[in-house]
């Protein structure tokens, strides 16, 4: 798993080839994760959770960093791991 600062995202590798992605887009301290897509080819082998997983690892270790899950893979990967709900943005009205 890497961060392509270029293209705003992160990227799970599989043997050498781009396996799957997740796009986050950082605004007034909040990381906007937008849209997470895995390869036909790779689905199932856990490539999604190893990336919202070192994602939400790297904001984690920023310290003060909030994640707004917009992509509903990110959100449901966080639905289903509460270990990470203490990164949630808290918004106005929740």
């Amino acid at each position: 798993m890497r961060f392509n600062e270029e293209r705003r995202r992160w990227e799970g590798w599989v043997d050498g080839e781009l396996a799957g992605k997740s796009y986050v887009r950082r605004k007034d301290g909040v990381a906007v994760f937008w849209h997470t897509e895995v390869d036909d080819r790779f689905e199932g082998l856990g490539v999604g959770s190893a990336i919202a997983r070192t994602a939400l690892d790297s904001v984690a270790a920023e310290g003060g960093t909030r994640v707004r899950p917009d992509c509903p893979f990110i959100r449901g990967w966080i639905r289903r791991h509460p270990e990470y709900r203490h990164l949630l943005e808290e918004r106005a009205g929740s």
